[in-house]
């Protein structure tokens, strides 16, 4: 696909697991997009770019500095920031300069700052909430689920990965943030939002092949995206660890997507994907990026998106997400069960 004359995306942690991942989607769906690989090491980062080709420049940057570390006078016609913005630089400045950000690392307890920063400036720049599991293809692949009910009960979600699949610094980062201040799990239990830990927050799920696997909530933006979207009383999100197969060279993700509720025809309809992916989980979390980034700049799936606060759902058609998915690579499988009551 030809891609109009425009400044460069910037990818601040493009040089890491998820961004690098990113930079090498987005250059597969849209050839001549100008792309800047932007990280703390500069080797890094350049060896990033000359791997992902096209138009792909890099640079430095860090979200700790007010001008993020940047060349003065650099433009860009995008800003997704694929590491924690502790600071919301990375929002300011994609504010100040009126162009599309999209926030990856924020915890559903954490959005207060990107809100706020919105909130005072509405008008200046589209700002994408994506701090949604597997950059929130998950939410999209349950929001294509839920198109073919009436109705909507139930939606559960669930993440398998290797145990010794720690993702890059960004993603450690977050994790031990997590840890850090305690966070509870957050999920829609009967019509009310419940904090949780510990086995209170536990789940059993069957993985892809069968296998029944011991998850534990998350606190994701999963949750209140679907809430939002659906009737449904129950929505959560688990994560569980596999033993890596010893036979097995590399990381395989898996996704597990339930929805249950009512069909068309008022019978009780369990609804499933299982969506596998042959990489660490930065994989499908950069495919889902890359997805967002190329809807908020118009280059997919409508028009370039206006000023505003968004989630996946607002932005993009879950039935062509999930299609766009199959095009990167994963392996897609729905089937369709007897829901119970």
């Amino acid at each position: 696909m030809a891609t109009r004359a425009m400044s460069p995306v910037l990818l601040i942690g493009g040089s890491g697991q998820v961004g690098a991942r990113a930079a090498r989607a987005l250059r597969r769906l849209h050839p001549d997009l100008p792309l800047a690989i932007a990280g703390r090491d500069a080797r890094k980062a350049a060896a990033v770019a000359a791997e992902v080709g096209g138009p792909t420049t890099s640079t430095t940057a860090d979200v700790g500095r007010d001008d993020l570390g940047l060349d003065r006078g650099a433009s860009f016609s995008a800003i997704v920031a694929l590491v924690k913005d502790e600071a919301s630089n990375a929002v300011k400045r994609a504010l100040a300069d009126g162009v599309p950000h999209l926030a990856f690392s924020d915890f559903v307890s954490e959005i207060g700052p990107v809100v706020a920063h919105h909130v005072a400036r509405p008008t200046r720049a589209p700002i994408l909430l994506l701090g949604h599991v597997l950059g929130g293809t998950a939410t999209l692949a349950a929001l294509h689920l839920a198109q073919d009910l009436r109705s909507v009960d139930a939606i559960a979600i669930g993440c398998v990965i290797d145990a010794d699949d720690r993702g890059g610094p960004a993603s450690q980062a977050d994790f031990e943030r997590n840890e850090q201040i305690g966070q509870a799990a957050l999920f829609l239990q009967d019509g009310r939002w419940t904090w949780a830990r510990g086995d209170a927050a536990a789940r059993r799920f069957a993985d892809a092949e069968g296998v029944e696997r011991l998850g534990h909530a998350l606190p994701l933006l999963d949750v209140v995206s679907l809430a939002a979207a659906t009737d449904a009383r129950s929505i959560r999100v688990d994560l569980a660890a596999r033993d890596a197969a010893p036979r097995r060279a590399g990381h395989v993700t898996e996704l597990v997507v339930e929805v249950s509720g009512r069909g068309h025809d008022g019978a009780g309809a369990r609804l499933r994907y299982d969506i596998v992916d042959e990489d660490s989980y930065s994989g499908l979390s950069a495919y889902g990026a890359a997805i967002a980034t190329e809807r908020l700049l118009g280059l997919a799936g409508g028009p370039p998106v206006g000023p505003g606060l968004y989630n996946p759902e607002s932005l993009l058609d879950p039935a062509r997400a999930v299609a766009r998915l199959e095009e990167l690579g994963p392996r897609v499988r729905r089937t369709r069960g007897v829901a119970s009551g």
